[in-house]
């Protein structure tokens, strides 16, 4: 294993050239740049599963330390920061990407299994809210979100029939009178439950307050949207309706040409935010979010686990570059985490 010093310095080197190549589209740049050297003494195989979000990332690394070290077998899939987890606690997975923090009956279920995770805050993404390439509402406020998406919309089938709710709430947005097809990823994913605590459930409390719906709903979307694990039929499915609305990592939004980004206010009055690096970076877009690797502690004890793991952090920031994601501002918390092979929850940690 590196010494943790090493990693460090390598780590915060590559940040502050990935930070200065935000924006770039030639994923050959940071590739370049990515200096991380594979241990090509260990061997074996590697299960890497969890969030869609953050499978691009590691699929990078999965193949750039195949490419250094043929006898390393790392397999990389994304089926939801959800499942993700609980393969990870049922021992079948050595790494589990996340799009969100593990909660607390996931670390409890972990635990009981005998199984301690480390988490390892990897990068920041915004969740983007896309609509039709002709759709040409220029701004929504989290009230609008909550009046289209939330759970009091379900069977609204038409922009401007949830237009009443949203004034309620505050806004002066005007809805178009278009067919509304919502599409967005399914209760299994990170980005779904990004989307529920920073946007709907902020909104909904004065719903609950007002007895329009109860506290189970407030942390619910509506029922009756296409549901996918795949980020790119969700965006296939907005783009193919002219009044198509969804919601994806922001990584992916920006890689169609086929759907436009939809600037977001947190309230009404408030600054519409496009999500950019910039913005995500800086805190100024209102759907923002932290990446991570969890890491089962047993597994961290297999060679060839552990130097996977100093690979991916030591490569970080070329990683996130190719997949379009933003450095974290504090690696050294992350490289620190990881050294002391710190378990449980960051958020625990006092």
């Amino acid at each position: 294993m590196r010494p943790a010093l090493t990693l460090l310095a390598s780590l915060v080197a590559l940040v502050t050239v990935a930070v200065a190549a935000c924006g770039n589209d030639n994923s050959d740049v940071s590739r370049d740049l990515t200096t991380a050297r594979a241990d090509t003494t260990v061997s074996g195989r590697i299960t890497i599963t969890g969030s869609s979000t953050v499978e691009p990332v590691s699929t990078f690394v999965a193949e750039a330390f195949r490419g250094q070290n043929g006898k390393v077998d790392p397999t990389v899939d994304g089926p939801g920061t959800g499942d993700g987890f609980e393969r990870l606690c049922s021992g079948v997975a050595d790494i589990a990407g996340a799009s969100r923090p593990i909660e607390e009956d996931e670390l409890a279920a972990c635990h009981e299994a005998g199984i301690e995770v480390i988490e390892l805050a990897i990068g920041l993404d915004g969740v983007a809210v896309i609509t039709s390439a002709g759709n040409d509402v220029e701004c929504l406020t989290f009230a609008d979100l909550y009046a289209l998406a939330g759970i009091e919309a379900e069977g609204v089938d038409r922009w401007s029939e949830a237009e009443a709710v949203a004034e309620e709430l505050g806004s002066t947005t005007s809805f178009p009178d278009e067919s509304l097809l919502l599409a967005g990823p399914g209760e299994e994913s990170g980005t779904y439950d990004a989307f529920i605590s920073i946007v709907l459930e902020e909104v909904a409390g004065p719903r609950v307050d007002a007895g329009a719906i109860t506290e189970d709903e407030a942390g619910l979307a509506r029922p009756d949207y296409a549901a996918s694990a795949d980020d790119n039929s969700i965006i296939e499915t907005v783009a193919g309706e002219p009044g198509g609305l969804g919601w994806v990592g922001l990584a992916y939004a920006e890689q169609s040409e086929d759907v436009r980004i939809i600037p977001i206010a947190r309230a009404p009055g408030d600054p519409c935010v496009t999500p950019t690096a910039e913005t995500v970076m800086d805190g100024s877009y209102p759907i923002s979010r932290d990446l991570y690797i969890y890491v089962s502690a047993e597994a961290a004890e297999r060679p060839v686990v552990a130097a996977f793991v100093d690979f991916y952090l030591e490569g970080l920031a070329g990683f996130l570059d190719d997949a379009d994601y933003v450095p974290q501002p504090d690696p050294e918390a992350t490289v620190e985490r990881w050294e002391a092979r710190t378990t449980g929850s960051a958020g625990d940690d006092g």
